[in-house]
């Protein structure tokens, strides 16, 4: 498919992180986007200030003609019925991972892949290189606070991108190189166990980096990629690209960095956690390879602003933080929770959690229990559906059972603010990949009108 070609293109849930970032790379590029999303969200907005034409109702004679190429993504069901009125019609329909397949075939594709950390280390790594000079355009899982979007139009052939591993989607890719953060079961209502998803997933996923390229592998992952040549590790502590950690310094982690063309010692990485500091240093391992010098590096590290709802500081007082993070994973939860726990030692940490998918739900809620327990406050909230149909016996209750924190509750989001009243946290946690992101603004407000030392943010 010749994309120069395009002229008008039509994206079936527009409104997604994935889908909105390939559209407006298309849409910078002068063709004519239009779409449909379940729900009018600030990133639909957004699009819809940038010239493009978005509805909301599942609606056939939306559609205007002329459309060149239909883009869908899997989260959307077969018989949605403009998916089917394309179909029908014999219109040119591609998933979201064939087209940034295609887009990243042209050019030299950098690409992250693991169950976590994804959006955090190709933001990370989008940020160092340009900052090191290398004009990178990215695909980013988030908004980056340093670019204020998921899309970062560059001007050089590198390209940083996630490599997703839901649907089988980072097969489509063919990087120059990579980086494979994690491995931890998951989307197992796709691959059907964790055996496959590491011979259909990421051992596939490995064979299509670039025969001369490198394929960066957390030290722990290495086993797994025997026989594989220009494989290398890299962590905390061991593997050929590595970093010590010296302590927490003004809320920073402080390390050193190691790899076969020196070390950098004493860095300073903005935001926080061992599990940050792991990522950063893949990051590094990368953009040492295309030779980004060590000031700008320094200087990316120290300033980098995150990805919002990456551990985001909603607000901020002497006797009160509230953090919103996107984990929706046991590892990712663990990771959030240990984050804050070094960031704020020996304060009291609550912490409201919104499972994600029933299928994640049963397949992990021993190790959603056990996540859970390490909050001092523990609150469960419902089951976030997203694109599932309920399953019988799956529902928070299972988590709640499963957890020995004598403080856990199960509540409505209804209940929140008056548990609040009466349970005023010290640290506030807010996690989940659902619509709990809903709650950030009423949270705020409230913890803004009952802490004396939180001060209304000036717009």
């Amino acid at each position: 498919m010749n994309l120069d070609a395009i002229k008008k293109m039509y994206f079936i849930g527009i409104g997604g992180i994935g889908m909105s970032a390939l559209a407006r790379y298309f849409r910078r590029r002068g063709v004519e986007i239009w779409g449909y999303d379940r729900t009018e969200t600030p990133l639909t907005q957004t699009l819809e200030e940038e010239g493009m034409h978005i509805h909301f109702d599942e609606n056939v004679s939306r559609i205007p003609e002329g459309i060149d190429l239909v883009v869908y993504t899997p989260a959307v069901p077969a018989q949605h019925q403009e998916l089917v009125f394309f179909i029908e019609n014999n219109y040119p329909v591609v998933k979201r991972s064939e087209l940034l397949g295609m887009v990243s075939r042209s050019s030299k594709t950098l690409a992250i892949a693991g169950t976590h950390g994804k959006t955090t280390t190709s933001s990370l790594l989008t940020h160092v290189l340009r900052t090191g000079g290398v004009d990178c355009t990215a695909f980013l899982g988030g908004i980056a606070l340093d670019f204020e979007s998921n899309y970062v139009e560059g001007n050089s052939d590198w390209v940083v991108a996630e490599a997703d591993e839901y649907d089988r989607s980072f097969l489509q890719l063919q990087p120059r190189m990579a980086a494979i953060l994690s491995m931890d079961a998951d989307h197992l209502e796709i691959y059907g166990d964790a055996g496959q998803m590491l011979e259909q997933g990421y051992l596939a996923f490995a064979r299509l980096v670039h025969p001369e390229g490198k394929l960066f592998v957390r030290h722990d992952l290495l086993g797994y990629f025997d026989g594989f040549a220009n494989v290398f590790g890299y962590g905390v502590g061991e593997g050929t690209y590595r970093s010590s950690i010296r302590g927490v310094e003004n809320g920073m982690m402080v390390f050193d960095y190691q790899d076969p063309k020196g070390e950098l010692k004493e860095l300073k990485l903005s935001i926080p956690g061992r599990h940050n500091v792991e990522n950063a240093t893949v990051v590094l391992a990368i953009a040492r390879e295309l030779g980004v010098e060590e000031e700008p590096i320094r200087k990316a590290l120290a300033g980098f602003r995150g990805i919002k709802r990456r551990f985001e500081r909603i607000v901020e007082g002497e006797d009160m933080v509230y953090i919103d993070d996107y984990a929706h994973h046991p590892a990712e939860l663990e990771a959030t929770i240990q984050a804050a726990r070094v960031i704020f030692p020996g304060r009291r940490l609550t912490g409201i959690f919104q499972p994600h998918l029933y299928s994640r739900t049963r397949d992990h809620y021993p190790g959603f229990a056990s996540a859970m327990d390490k909050l001092d406050e523990p609150w469960l909230l419902d089951i976030y559906p997203a694109r599932e149909k309920p399953i019988a016996g799956v529902d928070s209750a299972m988590i709640l059972r499963e957890m020995r924190n004598p403080n856990k509750r199960l509540l409505a989001k209804t209940e929140v603010l008056e548990t609040l009243e009466a349970h005023r946290p010290d640290v506030l946690l807010t996690m989940g990949a659902g619509d709990i992101d809903s709650m950030v603004e009423p949270l705020k407000n409230w913890l803004q009108a009952h802490y004396s030392t939180i001060k209304p943010q000036v717009p």
